[in-house]
């Protein structure tokens, strides 16, 4: 298999502790978002993903995944242990929620794209989108904060989805430097996950395209 993936992507990140997780290897093809007005746009992605975004997921047969949800699920069903989702139907419910409070809340209102696009188009000064980049957080954290009862991990003795979306987005939040004293039980999942060889080793400054 080969992942398309950027060493700061939350998304990418996500798919990383997947794999890591399942013990699974991939050749890692590094598309920079920054450099060259951005290696995503260029016609040699589209043709790999036409929404040029990363991650993409190029499997042995030679289809691609895009979307990280559908590629940690798709890897879930594929190489079921250990399980990302709970069995139990409510429960697993209540993962998914919180990785898609995350996934299509949270991330696409502070991904690389619109973040450029209020710079460039719009014409927002730094301090503004720094703003405009903390309230989503902050507003999602808090919804996120009350949703979790960290034991250690996000629902439970077991990492899940819920954790996989989580930590990369205490990250991020960290480095664009997000306060987040009221948030301590997302700050104890992230430390509980942090012990973990899976997540450790998706860091993103540990990817070999990490610069």
């Amino acid at each position: 298999m080969q992942l398309y993936t950027y060493f700061r992507s939350s998304a990418a990140y996500r798919v990383r502790i997947a794999l890591n997780l399942k013990g699974l290897t991939t050749d890692m093809i590094p598309i920079h978002l920054q450099k060259q007005g951005g290696m995503n746009k260029k016609p040699e992605y589209r043709a790999v993903n036409p929404q040029m975004r990363v991650p993409a997921l190029r499997l042995d047969s030679g289809d691609v995944l895009i979307q990280s949800l559908a590629i940690i699920e798709y890897l879930d069903e594929v190489h079921p242990q250990p399980p990302l989702l709970p069995s139990d139907p409510l429960e697993r419910a209540k993962v998914r929620a919180l990785a898609q409070v995350i996934a299509c809340d949270i991330h696409p209102l502070n991904n690389v794209a619109p973040l450029r696009h209020l710079k460039n188009e719009l014409g927002q000064d730094q301090g503004k989108i720094d703003a405009w980049y903390h309230h989503w957080v902050e507003e999602g954290f808090d919804a996120l904060e009350s949703l979790i009862e960290p034991a250690p991990y996000a629902f439970g003795n077991t990492v899940t989805l819920a954790d996989l979306c989580l930590v990369p987005q205490v990250y991020n939040a960290r480095r664009l430097k997000v306060p987040l004293d009221r948030f301590p039980k997302l700050i104890a999942v992230d430390a509980a996950c942090a012990k973990l060889a899976a997540f450790e080793q998706a860091r993103p400054e540990n990817q070999p395209d990490a610069e």
